[in-house]
């Protein structure tokens, strides 16, 4: 009997709410946590969880995964896909630092109107995205991890060594925010097929991602609607079918000002994911655009409005 995906979210959260260890945590809001979950999506028939107990603005989930591509670490960029969701943590330092209580929408405006302004309050420090594009080892020698996985899946496809990773021990106290998903795990199957050794059919490409920290009331549903996306991406880039989006968790946590928001999604029921087809195939996995994600049934419940925790 077919059980709607979406209901391994929904386990999980009833998990937290009734087992869940109340902490103190990082920001001061306080979380029920437990330590250890894994979610598993098949994406093979352009399936993309997205979940629907609220509705996910899945657009805003994958421009922040397009910026990662890029290696950019600066908010500017963002704000002009008017992406929101990295301002609170450059805001709160600059309010900290200058004593100007600033309001969100003038700093914002300040940041895509000023370039230098931009430069000295908009950066992160080295993010995701730097160190998925432009890890500085101890020679002062970049490397392009997301670049050396696609070769690898191109030459190598049933390598143990695919993935690339955030936790750059030099250079977290440089950062914003130390990095939550921090590994992405790439595997190959289907290599000895005989259709997909006579050309009839492709491999499948599968994503494990090792996520640290987990919030599972915002950063959970933007985090598995943009690395879906990502598997779409490198799937196509590589001549590969989607396979598996597989995530596991560490810290798995609500925040204590998210608990009515659980419980509202609880008691909701799931309905169908949407599917996600691109629309072209650009020359690299540095082409893709928003307008490139065409997603077609998604039917949500409607949003629930909830505090991010700086």
């Amino acid at each position: 009997m077919f059980r709607h995906p979406e209901y391994q979210y929904l386990d999980l959260i009833a998990y937290v709410l009734e087992k869940g260890d109340r902490r103190i945590d990082r920001t001061g809001v306080g979380t029920l946590s437990v330590f250890g979950a894994m979610l598993r999506f098949d994406l093979s028939d352009g399936t993309f969880p997205v979940y629907t107990t609220k509705r996910v603005y899945w657009k805003t989930a994958v421009k922040e995964m397009l910026w990662f591509l890029t290696g950019q670490t600066n908010i500017q960029s963002l704000l002009r896909e008017n992406v929101r969701i990295w301002t609170d943590w450059p805001l709160d330092k600059y309010r900290k630092t200058t004593g100007e209580q600033i309001t969100q929408e003038d700093f914002e405006e300040r940041i895509l109107a000023d370039d230098d302004f931009a430069r000295q309050w908009g950066d992160l420090g080295p993010v995701y995205g730097k160190q998925w594009r432009r890890w500085v080892d101890a020679n002062g020698n970049e490397h392009d991890q997301l670049a050396g996985v696609m070769n690898t899946l191109k030459t190598n496809p049933s390598s143990r060594r695919m993935l690339f990773h955030a936790w750059n021990v030099g250079e977290l106290d440089q950062m914003a925010l130390s990095p939550c998903h921090m590994t992405y795990q790439f595997h190959v199957s289907g290599l000895d097929d005989p259709e997909v050794k006579s050309g009839n059919s492709k491999p499948r490409l599968s994503l494990m991602v090792g996520q640290r920290s987990c919030d599972l009331g915002l950063g959970n549903p933007f985090n598995i609607a943009q690395e879906a996306a990502l598997v779409h991406m490198v799937a196509q880039q590589v001549d590969m079918t989607p396979g598996e989006l597989i995530w596991v968790g560490g810290d798995t946590h609500l925040y204590l000002n998210h608990l009515e928001m659980a419980q509202t999604l609880l008691s909701r029921e799931p309905r169908p994911f949407p599917k996600l087809r691109l629309t072209r195939r650009p020359d690299s996995i540095d082409g893709y655009r928003i307008e490139d994600f065409e997603v077609t049934g998604y039917d949500p419940h409607p949003p629930i409005e909830a505090p991010v925790a700086v």
